[in-house]
Order: structure tokens, then C-alpha cells, then sequence
């Protein structure tokens, strides 16, 4: 990699939210689930969350502009696989939904460590997962309409949770701890050896001061030997 391909990676890892992360709720079409990546990369949130029953995660390259790369999307069939881990984890789930306890999404401090949950524009949040909501957000809006298209709203309030994020300086200095930023680094400065490892199980190779794999041809060798790779 070149010192400026270096330098970007590390300005946006410096700046990356481990707290922040977005889940979305039986979102089904492409598009809209791209775009909602595009709008949580701009954000610096680095994984999210994706409940998509036994349906394919495909994504619409045009609209996510290389955002997949950026962002890690977990995958699930159930909501029940998700929303138990971010409450250990201490995040507080904030839902877009309409109902008698909904508040404006200003309304709600994003600096705490947050989970914004999105569902599908027909059937919208799912009743299971209100039953974890710690808070359900509402967008004012002064026209017919009664919601905006999910990837819009997602837009919307990570753009606040930045605004808030950014007075409060939590983009200021890096919150990522070492192992992660490193794994981070590595994934995207080496996609392509990244897809490798993974399919077959290995650790990742270590990686120079310049940034690229120290001593590529030995580790290659290494792994051939370990795993009967075939030419």
C-alpha cells in the first residue's frame, strides 16, 4: 500500500464509532439495505446488523459506492440472535416506530453506546423486537406521507447521532482498541487475502511497517504445506 492508502485507512479507523451500530429488521430489498451501509459508513460506524429471515443479502454495488467494504454487515435469520448480545453489551436499542411512547429522535442521547433499529417500510418494527426497545423515536414530517422510506430515515437520525457524537469529541481520538483496529486494518487494505483466510479458516498474516504481508512468500508456503493447497 502507498503511505497515502495507509494514511486514509488510519484517519477513518481513528475516527470509527465502536458504540454506534445500526439493525435492521426484515429490511428485504437490496437497495434500501445498501444504501442504509452507505448512510452508517458516512457515520463511522464499522459493523451492522441484519435480520433477514432465510432470505440472500445482496448487495446493489451502484448505491453502496464500495461501503460494503467498509462496513462489516452480520448476517441473521432470527431477531433473537441479535438484540440478546447488544443488550449484554450495554447498547441501548432505539426503534423507528410509531406508537404512544414514541419521542422525537432528538429526543434521545447518541453518545451513549446505541443500536438504531429499522424495519421494513410494509410491515415495519417487529412485535418481538419492541420487546427489547429501550426507546421507540418518531421523524416529524408536515406532509401526507406518514414515514419516510427506511433508508432516508436512516440517514436522518445517524445523521444527528453524528452531530451529537461529534460536540460531545467522540470523533476526536480513536475509541477502537489495539486487536480490533488492527483486524479492521488488515481487512481492508487486503480484501482479496482477507476472503482467503477466511474460507479456509486461517489466521491472518502479519503485516509490515510499509503495511503489506511481511514476508508473502514464506507465509504462502507455510500455508500450502498446512493446508495441501492445490495450484
Amino acid at each position: 500500500m502507498t503511505p497515502e492508502r495507509i494514511a486514509r485507512l488510519r484517519a477513518v479507523l481513528d475516527k470509527s464509532q465502536p458504540d454506534l451500530t445500526v439493525v435492521t429488521d426484515f429490511v428485504h430489498k437490496g437497495r434500501n439495505l445498501s444504501a442504509i451501509v452507505r448512510t452508517a459508513d458516512a457515520a463511522g460506524v464499522l459493523e451492522m446488523h441484519s435480520v433477514i429471515g432465510d432470505k440472500d443479502y445482496k448487495a446493489f454495488r451502484g448505491t453502496a459506492m464500495g461501503s460494503h467494504t467498509w462496513v462489516k454487515v452480520n448476517r441473521y435469520r432470527q431477531l433473537n440472535e441479535v438484540f440478546p448480545t447488544l443488550k449484554a453489551q450495554g447498547y441501548q436499542v432505539v426503534v423507528t416506530h410509531l406508537s404512544d411512547d414514541t419521542v422525537d429522535y432528538h429526543d434521545i442521547d447518541y453518545t451513549r453506546p446505541t443500536a438504531l433499529v429499522l424495519g421494513a417500510e410494509k410491515d415495519g418494527i417487529s412485535p418481538e423486537t419492541l420487546a427489547y426497545a429501550d426507546a421507540q423515536i418518531k421523524i416529524p414530517m408536515m406532509g401526507m406521507v406518514q414515514s419516510f422510506n427506511v433508508s432516508v430515515a436512516a440517514g436522518i437520525v445517524l445523521s444527528e447521532a453524528q452531530r451529537q457524537r461529534q460536540t460531545a469529541g467522540l470523533y476526536d481520538s480513536c475509541r477502537i482498541d489495539a486487536e480490533t483496529y488492527e483486524r479492521f486494518f488488515f481487512e481492508w487494505g487486503h480484501p482479496k487475502v482477507r476472503q482467503f483466510c477466511e474460507e479456509r479458516g486461517l489466521d491472518y498474516p502479519k503485516l509490515n511497517e510499509e503495511g503489506e504481508i511481511d514476508n508473502p512468500s514464506a507465509w504462502y508456503a507455510n500455508v500450502r504445506g498446512t493446508t495441501n493447497l492445490q495450484e
